[in-house]
């Protein structure tokens, strides 16, 4: 099979006669009327190529530029750093020669090997690759930069060297009679398949991923990681060995390895060196065979504090008033892997000590804090949080953690218990903390007593900060200033200010993504006087929202664009996570 599909190519069109890079520019709307004629006759003055004109204009992004010199010469232009390369395709050329020659590996069919350079015309590294390979090449054109990425992120992760070579040992890859051997434990310690779950898990916890996804398409098998909360593509393997790879899992984690046909759940314990994490699978049957998915949990290392969160200021100011407080619910809102959990565990381990009982009731138990009476919900044996949450009254708590308020029931036990002096914290799946209000009147909460109960809601996202080792200014256009002094107003001081921007390029450290680790951005809704009588009478979450912020709440949007000011993140970042 070509894995040069794999990669994203952008294919050469048919033309009628040849055009020059201008003239493609300007049927593809990059170039207009007037630059294209100024190109022209520019270069005409100065005898210089139309290319260099292009490119000292800065009309035209170096890749544009380069896609359109691909498509005057009559080849595919593709961005070899924008998907995993098959470890057997990067053995076709060294590391070190991809290096010198500024190429990389992108496919192979037959006896033809794809490879990636800046000059596909460049006859003399063609030749060279052939002889060294004993196979033909066909060029593709990609820019310098792309290549290099690749080259820095396919042959230096060790991941595709490592999984290679587990590969090489597997004798061609493995047969029926080898998977039913791999599926006895005692084996399987030993088999090449069991290098290769390793190694996926150990690049895993070296690139800090949340998830891994190991995934069966019609041909292949590709690994996915979600680093700082974007999945990201790593590794191509061989169908053949998909089966083996989740045999293995399924043994580490007690699954059932010949049912294939139900998803199942379980975990087990993973230690590499110092670190010890906690791995949730799942199975999941697909069409073209069985899909896992592990979560990566640690197990060492404290929880986070609410300011190395992303909270500060006023806003941290008015969580700790409430928490301050003896009773009340205290909500913490937002969508599937905004950290919820994560703030919520912050919140109970400040509040932990000798003096309180704290009870928990999650699904599942992420974290395990010392002294906290910790309890997995278990739908099928009875244990649900409405069902929890009615035992935890009966246990003399003085605190207590609701895993999520997903129905009436638990909502309604929620503020009961705050009404008996209980502080209670949950989540809710809301976009913002204004709308956690109508959420709860849409379970028939009472408006009197969500006004009465109810002290605070925080709503909130997690963004990924700018990589430090790789952080460059950036210069911000007309339209981003408007946009940041708009949206901020009087909340920053843009007389004595700058507006400065800044982004990562990119580097080893960051895995070339320009991010490295997350940071959450807030807003905090205290319920007020003014607030609790707007509840009563049912107003909208945009008139809650208003009144808050008359009232000095900062909204996640503004507490995004102050980090982006700081140089924490990128506004491009902000309005990915936070744009509603």
């Amino acid at each position: 099979m070509d894995s040069t599909a794999q990669i994203a190519t952008v294919k050469v069109k048919e033309n009628p006669k040849p055009l020059a890079i201008e003239d493609v520019l300007a049927v593809w709307g990059i170039l207009k009327p007037e630059q294209l004629s100024y190109v022209k006759n520019e270069s005409k003055r100065r005898g210089d190529s139309t290319e260099k004109v292009i490119t000292e204009m800065h009309w035209v992004t170096p890749e544009k530029l380069m896609e359109a010199k691909a498509q005057v010469i009559g080849v595919s232009f593709v961005k070899p750093d924008d998907q995993p390369l098959s470890p057997e395709v990067l053995e076709f050329i060294p590391e070190d020669v991809a290096k010198q020659f500024g190429i990389i590996p992108i496919g192979h069919e037959g006896n033809t090997i794809s490879v990636a350079m800046v000059d596909p015309m460049d006859l003399q590294t063609i030749e060279f690759i052939e002889k060294k390979c004993g196979m033909s090449v066909r060029p593709f054109m990609a820019t310098a930069e792309s290549i290099n990425r690749a080259i820095a992120d396919q042959y230096n992760r060790g991941l595709s060297k490592e999984v290679s070579e587990a590969l090489k040992q597997s004798s061609g890859g493995v047969t029926k009679t080898q998977v039913q051997a791999i599926e006895a434990s005692a084996v399987l310690g030993e088999a090449p398949v069991a290098r290769i779950v390793s190694t996926i898990l150990e690049y895993g916890i070296k690139v800090k991923a949340s998830d891994i996804h190991i995934e069966p398409l019609e041909n292949e098998t590709r690994v996915r990681y979600r680093i700082d909360g974007i999945l990201q593509e790593k590794l191509v393997l061989p169908k053949k060995i998909h089966d083996a790879i989740i045999s293995r899992i399924k043994i580490l984690g007690n699954m059932k390895i010949d049912e294939k046909r139900i998803p199942q759940d379980a975990r087990f314990n993973f230690k590499i060196a110092q670190e010890e994490l906690d791995l949730r699978l799942s199975s999941l049957p697909t069409a073209y065979g069985e899909k896992m998915v592990m979560r990566l949990l640690k197990k060492t290392g404290g929880v986070p504090t609410l300011p190395e969160l992303g909270l500060r200021g006023k806003a941290l100011q008015n969580l700790m008033d409430s928490i301050a407080r003896p009773h009340g619910v205290i909500l913490i809102t937002g969508p599937t892997g905004s950290g919820k959990t994560t703030s919520l565990y912050s919140i109970l381990s400040k509040l932990n000590s000798t003096a309180v009982n704290i009870v928990t009731l999650e699904d599942p138990i992420e974290y395990q804090i010392a002294g906290v009476n910790q309890v997995q919900v278990n739908v099928q044996a009875g244990l649900t949080f409405a069902s929890g949450l009615r035992s935890f009254l009966r246990q003399d708590p003085n605190i207590i953690m609701v895993g999520e308020v997903r129905d009436a029931e638990t909502a309604d036990l929620a503020i009961q218990a705050s009404l008996t002096g209980h502080l209670v914290f949950s989540t809710l799946h809301t976009n913002n903390a204004s709308g956690a209000l109508p959420r709860l009147l849409d379970m028939h909460a009472e408006p009197y007593l969500i006004a009465s109960t109810v002290t605070c809601i925080v709503g909130q996202r997690v963004l990924r900060k700018t990589c430090n080792a790789c952080k460059v200014p950036k210069k911000a256009t007309i339209e981003v200033e408007d946009q940041i002094k708009k949206t901020l107003g009087d909340l920053y001081d843009f007389t004595n200010n700058k507006i400065n921007l800044f982004s990562g390029k990119g580097c080893p450290e960051c895995n070339n993504s320009g991010y490295s680790g997350r940071v959450a951005i807030f807003e905090v809704l205290p319920i007020s006087e003014k607030i609790s009588r707007l509840i009563l009478v049912r107003e909208t979450s945009q008139t809650i929202e208003k009144m808050a912020m008359s009232e000095g709440m900062i909204t996640m949007i503004q507490d995004g664009y102050l980090k982006v000011l700081e140089g924490m993140t990128t506004i491009e970042e902000v309005l990915r996570v936070a744009q509603a």
